[in-house]
Order: C-alpha cells, then structure tokens, then sequence
C-alpha cells in the first residue's frame, strides 16, 4: 500500500513546509529523499536552460550565415538577446563554465534542428559540429542593415 504524502498532494505546500523545517532547524523531520531528488532537478534544469538558449542562438547564428540575404532585424535582436542570457546564466551560475563545451555541442544539434525548421535550408547539407568559435558565438558584432 502506497501512502499519499504532501510531496504528492500538493508540491507547493511541501515546498513551503520544508524551508519552514529548514528555517527552524528541524532537520529530522525533513523529506531528505525528496529534498535531494528536487535538488538534483534543479542543477538539471540550470543545464537545460544553458543548452536550451545556445540551441536558439546557435540555429539563428546558422541562419545569418548561410542565409544572408534573409537576415532580418528580428534575426539579429534574437542573436543579441540570446547571447545576454547566456551570459547571465554563466555569470549567475559560474560553475556551468566546466559544461559550456558540451552545451555548446548539444546546442548545435538544436540550432540545426531549428534551421531545418524555420527555414528552406537541408540542415544535413551544414556541418554536423559547431563550425563557430567562441568568440564567433558570444562576441562577433551581428549588424542588421535593411
């Protein structure tokens, strides 16, 4: 027989019963296994968040090279935006630096999934490995001339 717990009932309310025993210093009585599987849910999603936003800056630094006859004043204010995130991110989590190679790798992926998408271009016709540079991806100007 399963018990019901307030972790299952109500997330919230357990959020808020847990940093009540965690304020009062009632650390018996806290829900250990479910505080650490919460915990590690939130590092995951510290990556997911950084692998998520390089998918979108990466797919529209795809599009403004290899489509620059469609480059729009969207294009380049998505570029800038996602690169300011990123940078937040990074700066806000700094321990994510270690990582930002492999979420670079795995953003590429979803940047060209995002060009086959959103654009007419054959994504298995680019290259499979990030063709660009760190600076290439955070710092390199992106100028929209109409």
């Amino acid at each position: 027989m399963q018990t019901t717990t307030l972790y299952d009932q109500d997330f919230y309310a357990w959020t808020q019963h847990q940093i009540e025993l965690l304020r009062s210093r009632r650390l018996a009585e806290l829900d250990i296994e479910n505080l650490v599987e919460e915990m590690e849910s939130l590092g995951r999603q510290e990556r997911q968040e950084l692998r998520n936003r390089l998918g979108v800056l990466l797919g529209h630094l795809l599009k403004w090279h290899y489509q620059p006859e469609a480059r729009s004043k969207s294009w380049a204010a998505t570029i800038q935006e996602q690169r300011r995130r990123i940078q937040r991110h990074l700066k806000e989590n700094p321990s994510l630096q270690t990582y930002l190679l492999e979420a670079i790798d795995i953003g590429y992926e979803d940047g060209l999934d995002l060009v086959n998408r959103e654009t007419s271009l054959d994504s298995k016709q680019l290259p499979q490995a990030c063709l660009f540079s760190e600076s290439e991806i955070f710092e390199e100007p992106v100028d929209w001339q109409p």
